[in-house]
């Protein structure tokens, strides 16, 4: 019998899901207002539909198999899609309203993704605008299953470009950035070579900047500087970078708006390999809301007429 002819119900593929999320039954029952006997039962009986095995009891609770894993996939992308014909339907009937789900990158969070939200919201104020950060590595993931409608920042590379569209916007790159009485402040020119020393807050070893910061100084022929502070965090890296003698890299930018304010420094020094397009990245072959297809506009209109004026 197919999953299509089996008496599998949306209530079934929640449960898989949440199961999965909570990793635990009596979570699960919990978080479905169900009993855990009467969440065993309904896991028996799906993997009785299925006939296998969806999760592995362990002394430290449950952990999809293969099969599980798979399925699983499969129910976050199918209940993911009914919120978005719930939403799409209420978008309809009031073409004022919806939800927009975005995940946002450092590159993008400075100037271009508020401008956006600014924009947007002037045309659409009922419209709900709900930002997710993080890195390609945890937000492509979310786009795959449609838990977030689009990412937006500098587009992956493409190893990662598997299932995604993307659309370049505008160019950025970095710039390496310190308090205005960093000794290396006042310098007229520098080189990488003056800043192998000096203590840094950098990206993620697995995020595209730091990679590009560790070609450039490889590049050069010099060791690439290994970060004592870790952090994708805009506020912690900001606070300090203004208490310490720290550098760190920052897209231009949001170097350039911090620089105004007087209390940073763009160090002079070309860091040419970092740069790479920003721009939207959505699920290949997925449909958009309504309320997704405004905000791409807004994006859009945003790079071409704003950003482009500033740069």
């Amino acid at each position: 019998m197919s999953l299509l002819e089996s008496r599998m119900t949306l209530r079934n593929l929640r449960l898989i899901v949440v199961i999965a999320r909570e990793g635990n039954l009596v979570r699960a029952a919990q978080a479905m207002n169900m009993t855990q006997s009467a969440v065993t039962k309904a896991l028996q009986d799906v993997e009785a539909t299925v006939a296998a095995p969806l999760f592995e009891r362990t002394n430290r609770g449950v952990l999809p198999t293969t099969m599980g894993t798979a399925l699983i996939a499969h129910a976050q992308v199918i209940l993911a899609q009914l919120n978005h014909a719930e939403q799409e339907l209420a978008d309809l009937r009031d073409g004022s309203s919806g939800t927009v789900v975005v995940g946002t990158l450092l590159a993008a969070s400075a100037l271009l993704l508020p401008r956006a939200i600014v924009r947007v919201k002037a045309a659409r104020p009922n419209l709900v605008v709900r930002i997710v950060e993080g890195t390609n590595d945890s937000l492509l993931p979310q786009l795959r299953n449609a838990t977030i409608d689009l990412v937006v920042g500098r587009l992956p590379v493409y190893r990662e470009r598997d299932g995604i569209e993307q659309e370049a916007l505008l160019e950025d790159h970095a710039a390496v950035v310190a308090r205005s009485g960093h000794p290396l402040a006042s310098r007229a020119a520098l080189t990488l070579s003056d800043m192998v020393a000096e203590r840094w807050i950098l990206p993620r070893p697995e995020t595209t900047l730091r990679r590009q910061v560790d070609e450039a100084f490889r590049e050069a022929g010099l060791r690439a500087p290994s970060g004592d502070v870790e952090s994708m965090s805009v506020l912690a890296n900001r606070e300090l970078l203004l208490r310490t003698d720290y550098l760190t890299v920052w897209p231009v930018e949001l170097a350039r708006m911090e620089a105004r304010g007087g209390a940073c420094v763009i160090l002079p020094v070309d860091l040419a390999q970092t740069r790479r397009p920003i721009g939207i990245s959505t699920r290949a072959g997925g449909r958009l809301t309504p309320a997704a297809e405004v905000f791409i506009r807004a994006l859009r209109d945003t790079a071409a007429q704003d950003l482009s004026a500033d740069t």
